[in-house]
């Protein structure tokens, strides 16, 4: 995979976390690493975190650099979980994922692009799906682990999941943090392929009594190809009344990635 401007644009689409609210509080890191915990207790109290908001509303900033270029955009986030995430940069660029689509338009250069997961599973070497980014955005394993196939221990500051036997196509490692069990950091590599892909969650903030991610750092590697996309969320609102305007353009000319 080299990173063509269209790979970029569904990358820094489907990289999207959320933070930032008028009540927002910072939360500080004071939780105790006991050796002795379990996977099981590890993944109990994960579940213990997961957000449950209905409806979540954002301004979201998105800084990128490949190497080669840098480029700074802001856009309006809106979610209704586990359905739709929504983008908009003030009505020009506009995206839609759903469970079943992947979705969006620029009206600068005319053109869309209207398709399912297929192709990112493809560029991933995984399957990916709808919950997967969601789970990514909100701070939780993109893997959901079990207590049969995973083993715990302590790495420096965090807990550290992996599975007993690591998957041949690929290696995954979650980190949890200590004090409120969402993700410090989730790395799924590829040697044979040359490829890694780590999100670290930054910090995080208590908004309305939920834990949500406040920054997100994410890297991407291919060879020598490497994107590095920050996060920072702005103005969050949850469950407000939300709706989700999406029709592309006629005339627009489809994007197709290879």
């Amino acid at each position: 995979m080299t990173f063509k401007p269209q790979v970029v644009s569904l990358i820094l689409i489907l990289c999207i976390g959320f933070v930032s609210c008028r009540s927002a509080k910072t939360i500080t890191d004071n939780g105790t690493l006991n050796a002795n915990l379990s996977a099981r207790q590890i993944i109990k109290n994960n579940a213990k975190s997961e957000s449950k908001f209905k409806m979540l509303s954002a301004r979201l900033k998105i800084e990128s650099n490949d190497g080669k270029k840098s480029q700074s955009v802001s856009v309006s986030l809106r979610i209704e979980k586990g359905k739709t995430i929504w983008m908009s940069k003030l009505g020009i660029v506009k995206t839609l994922i759903t469970p079943t689509r992947v979705a969006f338009y620029n009206k600068l250069d005319g053109t869309y692009f209207d398709g399912d997961f297929t192709y990112l599973s493809e560029l991933l070497g995984t399957h990916l799906d709808f919950n997967k980014i969601q789970a990514l955005l909100l701070g939780e394993p993109v893997f959901k682990p079990n207590t049969k196939d995973y083993e715990a221990s302590v790495f420096e500051k965090s807990y550290l999941l992996q599975p007993k036997n690591q998957n041949d196509l690929f290696e995954l490692f979650l980190l949890f943090n200590p004090t409120h069990f969402k993700m410090d950091s989730q790395e799924i590599s590829q040697s044979k392929e040359k490829r890694l892909l780590e999100i670290d969650y930054l910090a995080y903030q208590e908004v309305e009594k939920e834990i949500l991610p406040e920054r997100i750092k994410i890297l991407a590697l291919e060879n020598k190809d490497q994107l590095i996309i920050d996060l920072e969320y702005k103005g969050i609102e949850l469950n407000q009344k939300l709706r989700f305007p999406f029709r592309i353009p006629s005339g627009y000319d489809q994007i197709e990635l290879k």
